[in-house]
């Protein structure tokens, strides 16, 4: 589960303004993107120090360990204990966090970057060359298991060439390698960490990172406790004294906590819930731009979506809009091939994306021509504690039924699907994922084959896999956006995924709660620069 996002200035207000206009009365716009370009977002005039916020969480973090856990869950919650080189802008550019600054030869193969100094880990022990080299290189390493393997695959050597120096040798040109170094699979911790072998469970208790905040508990099923570090490097903050984690069961549950004080902030995904709130004195409710999508994925390993015929009939027989509508409302885009913020910059133009539905009779054809005319049934995998897609599977189920095709929906946990999914036994399924800002690192490791890539979807394709090899060693922005077309195209007629709609950050935050900015990715950045009124 993962997502991606490239926005203009320009794009990121239009869609502040617009989400705010949208909503009305419910929510005030987000703050204008001159003052987000800080790390994690804008930094308070004259904050108030201290206080402890609770924040209401509806899916818990399947494990907090940001080497093996691939889980967007987990992500959003870590990239507040562990650090890596660069920082995710909202804005696109890969900002310099861990690393003071970079340079990168003429051939693009090696990058040499100039570590920050005084940055010490939450064991106290200080940060150098010789644990970035040692991070990077374990996560590279596809013996020892991590999901972002295949985004360092162009990596031939990382050296040290002093303290607070690191040379990245490339055997290839990747033009995204400075996103790669940031916090999703890119964190930085001791040198040796993982000798032993009881270190991976023991990153649910204790946080082995630099970031702002370190870990204090993590309770499956109820919370997840973070103190503030106050030996973190960035001097005067977090504002916040710690962050108190709820693990809610439901959205009924969200909103009562809301309502009774319990939880300062939470983030919303129903229409429905935010009409409940609407009008409560004291909440104030905000809408952010989004780098985020929601898919169905078609593991061509379960028969018959290893036919293209059939993959293409339900593309053709799914209805975007209406899926959309019954999941969120108006609070999300709809998609083609690609998330909304990267639509404008690096997107296959909406009226060119083939397979696009709803077209009943297309896709009965696509099953005759497949010798299905008659239908089959197929099982549907959603996961628990993702809202949209309890109303989604019922909606897609209706539309299916119209060209004979029978859906059960079966309901899994988290843990279950992220098994399945790191497996390659997709099958039929929902996605819900958010990537970092950049093409590359959206499509290369999901689509490409294997080894190279992961191929989560047994797609198969070489003409597909060339692409992608092709615009991430390209330099070039055109370039690099015309071979992303291509591969689109691609994507779209022979549909190992069908990306649905971008559903937008909904955040309901109570009056003492200042200065939070929902990062598009959804993930928790914000939290280091929020602070309490007294």
């Amino acid at each position: 589960m993962f997502l991606s996002h490239m926005f203009s200035r320009r794009g990121f207000l239009r869609s502040s303004l617009l989400g705010a206009t949208m909503l009305g009365a419910l929510a005030s716009a987000a703050p204008a993107l001159a003052q987000t370009n800080a790390l994690y977002g804008p930094v308070a005039e004259n904050p108030t120090m201290g206080g402890r916020l609770n924040m209401g969480l509806l899916v818990e973090p399947p494990g907090l360990d940001p080497f093996h856990q691939a889980a967007d869950a987990r992500i959003r919650v870590t990239v507040l204990m562990y650090q890596g080189l660069f920082y995710e802008s909202p804005t696109g550019e890969a900002a310099p966090l861990l690393a003071e600054s970079y340079t990168v030869s003429d051939d693009g193969l090696v990058y040499t970057i100039k570590l920050r100094e005084g940055v010490v880990f939450h064991t106290g022990q200080p940060m150098t060359a010789k644990d970035v080299a040692y991070s990077y290189n374990y996560i590279r390493n596809a013996e020892n298991g991590s999901p972002g393997a295949g985004d360092f695959s162009v990596v031939s050597d990382i050296v040290v060439k002093d303290d607070y120096t690191v040379e990245i040798k490339l055997s290839e040109p990747n033009a995204s390698m400075p996103m790669t170094l940031g916090n999703k699979y890119g964190a930085i911790i001791p040198a040796g960490y993982f000798d032993d072998e009881n270190a991976k469970n023991r990153m649910n208790s204790q946080s082995v990172g630099t970031g702002p905040f370190k870990l204090v508990e993590f309770a499956p099923n109820s919370h997840v406790i973070l103190d503030k570090n106050a030996d973190y490097w960035e001097k005067g903050m977090p504002y916040l004294d710690g962050i108190d984690f709820s693990i809610l069961p439901n959205s009924a549950s969200m909103l009562i906590a809301l309502k009774n004080n319990r939880v300062d902030l939470v983030p919303l995904s129903r229409p429905q819930d935010v009409q409940q709130i609407e009008g409560v004195e004291g909440l104030t409710i905000e809408r952010w731009p989004s780098l985020g999508q929601t898919a169905i994925d078609l593991g061509a390993e379960t028969a018959p979506l290893d036919n293209v015929l059939v993959r293409q009939a339900i593309s053709l027989a799914t209805d975007k809009k209406e899926m959309m509508q019954a999941s969120i409302g108006d609070f999300g885009t709809v998609l083609g091939t690609v998330p909304a913020g990267l639509q404008e910059k690096w997107g296959l133009p909406l009226d060119q994306v083939p397979m696009q539905g709803p077209d009943v009779e297309a896709a009965k054809a696509k099953l005759a021509e497949a010798g299905m005319a008659d239908g089959f049934t197929l099982t549907l995998t959603t996961i628990n504690g993702y809202d949209w897609m309890d109303p989604a599977a019922v909606t897609l189920r209706e539309q299916l039924a119209k060209i004979d095709v029978t859906l059960d929906i079966q309901r899994v946990d988290l843990g279950v699907w992220i098994k399945n999914f790191r497996s390659k036994q997709m099958g039929l399924t929902f996605n819900d994922w958010a990537t970092q800002p950049d093409p590359n690192l959206l499509f290369y490791r999901h689509f490409h084959m294997q080894p190279k890539g992961a191929d989560f979807r047994n797609w198969n394709n070489a003409e597909a896999s060339a692409l992608l090899d092709d615009a991430r060693a390209s330099s070039n922005a055109e370039e690099r956006a015309e071979i992303y077309t291509k591969f689109q195209k691609i994507l779209a007629e022979t549909v190992p995924t069908i990306m649905l709609f971008s559903p937008d950050h909904i955040t309901v935050r109570r009056e003492r709660v200042n200065n939070y900015s929902q990062h598009p990715t959804g993930w928790y950045y914000g939290l280091a620069r929020t602070y309490l009124s007294e």
